[in-house]
């Protein structure tokens, strides 16, 4: 079987690459310009070392930066480090997000600016190829530096930790490269983990906010909507770039359908739809800019600078606008959530779609009922989850290190709002079909009739009072499939 490629080169990772990366069936190549840059950063960090004090290096770390590390320890000092951070704790996060950081990690130290080895690059690749993958446990970052993460993956390399998964797992049937002790700190000063993560939660946002405006235009035209909320005219007064681009992606998928409205106003689901979800739109799009320029980022500290031969101590381990762009985003999906739940009372209701209450085979029938029992139920995990993490703070190592962001937090709440995302617009979608169907109505063409089509295909079409959880299910999963529609 021929497996895809992906060429890490340390500046061209995106999202969707990270997410390909992470879940695909792919090969990870390293690009000659990043083991380059990764080697003349080497040298350079050797080369300042030996001429004045580095942090991580000829230094403690934390409250500890001010103790110098005698010539005849450095081997067993950044040892120590990695052995002493290795300890995160809870259970193990998902190997999709292991593999995402990885990757993300890999990217970084091509980007140069790390300082480390470049022969780590190879060893993570192959532990990618191979599917083998450190133990990281979900407690430990606050989103200043994924170091329990990082220190088990060293562990790892070296051959103190086991790998899991794989052939080849166990201690000393990994990839064969043992991490020097002077680049210890180096290795574990990044928030790869914490990127990846957020990579593949922006991907995943990405395409849930694609499918919920396919949704949304189903469930238009299942209730006989109005399209005069969607008119140029009307964003052109207001013209936030997300609502005109949602309003333009309905109007491409009525193209085809133009029924006359049942009322001269519909509820806010459908009336307000473009600048609810507009906000997500543009929320997400940002947080898919700032993720995308920090997995491209050699922001490492401290920073090896080639050009200037010296390094800078700096604060880019510090992820703020990361999980600010997150809460950012996981607000806005809550409330295009709620929009979503709103549609779905409207298709239970006979005066919007003609049909028995709750869409059921006979008026003492339930019908769909359960569906807004199982939406709500979501719904209020994401308004949960929507929380903004970075109003927490913490004050560690003896005071020196006195603010985090919390974008770990930020990430993992992401992920879990995602799900939430997923089940409630699958019973919007449900519904929204349903009610066509037993109206003996289709879209015309374009692709809301492509969407349509691919939702019957997979959807069951009974009527009559039977469990809807597959269904549910068949619909969340259908999801991607109806993003490519609109976003291609």
């Amino acid at each position: 079987m021929e497996h895809s490629r992906i060429v890490i080169d340390g500046t061209g990772l995106d999202c969707r690459t990270v997410a390909r990366a992470a879940r695909a069936d792919v090969m990870i190549a390293i690009a000659g310009t990043g083991v380059e840059r990764a080697r003349a950063a080497w040298t350079t960090a050797r080369a300042v070392t030996a001429e004045r004090p580095v942090y991580g290096r000829t230094t403690g770390v934390g409250a500890n930066r001010v103790v110098n590390v005698e010539w005849e320890d450095a081997d067993a000092h950044g040892l120590r480090l990695l052995r002493s951070h290795a300890a995160g704790a809870g259970p193990l996060v998902a190997a999709e997000i292991v593999r995402a950081m990885l990757t993300v990690r890999l990217n970084q130290i091509a980007a140069g600016g790390s300082g480390v080895d470049p022969g780590v690059l190879q060893a993570l690749a192959d532990a990618l190829n191979l599917g083998l993958l450190p133990p990281v446990p979900a407690y430990g970052a606050i989103g200043t530096g994924d170091l329990t993460a990082l220190a088990s993956t060293a562990l790892c390399l070296l051959g103190e930790r086991s790998w899991l998964g794989g052939p080849d797992a166990g201690p000393e049937r990994g990839p064969g490269f043992r991490l020097r002790s002077a680049d210890a700190l180096a290795f574990i000063s990044s928030n790869a983990a914490t990127l990846g993560e957020s990579a593949l939660a922006v991907a995943d946002l990405r395409t849930l906010v694609a499918a919920s405006t396919v949704v949304a235009a189903l469930s238009l035209l299942a209730v006989h909507g109005s399209e005069e909320p969607f008119a140029p005219a009307v964003h052109d007064a207001c013209p936030h770039p997300g609502q005109q681009e949602v309003a333009a992606a309905v109007r491409l998928l009525l193209a085809f359908d133009h029924p006359a409205p049942a009322r001269i106003q519909d509820p806010y689901g459908y009336r307000a739809f473009p600048q609810v979800h507009g906000p997500a739109v543009e929320a997400v799009r940002y947080a898919e800019d700032v993720v995308a320029r920090e997995i491209n980022a050699a922001s490492e500290n401290p920073l090896v600078d080639v050009a200037g031969r010296t390094v800078w101590h700096n604060g880019n381990f510090h992820t703020a606008y990361v999980g600010l762009a997150l809460d950012a985003a996981r607000a806005a999906l809550f409330q295009t959530m709620a929009l979503s739940a709103a549609r779905l009372g409207t298709l239970t209701e006979p005066a919007f779609t003609g049909l028995y209450p709750f869409q059921a085979a006979t008026e003492a029938s339930s019908g769909i009922m359960i569906l807004e029992y199982v939406a709500h139920s979501a719904l209020a995990d994401v308004r949960r989850l929507a929380a903004p993490a970075a109003l927490g703070n913490a004050v560690l190592s003896r005071g020196v290190e006195e603010h985090a962001g919390f974008s770990t937090q930020s990430a993992r709440a992401t992920t879990d709002a995602l799900g939430g995302y997923r089940i409630g617009l699958g019973c919007e979608l449900v519904a929204a079909v349903r009610a066509l169907r037993m109206q003996g109505r289709a879209p015309a063409g374009g692709p809301l009739r492509a969407a349509y089509d691919m939702a019957t295909g997979v959807l069951d079409e009974r009527v009559e009072d039977r469990p809807l959880d597959a269904d549910i299910a068949l619909a969340a999963d259908l999801l991607p499939r109806l993003a490519a529609v609109i976003d291609a």
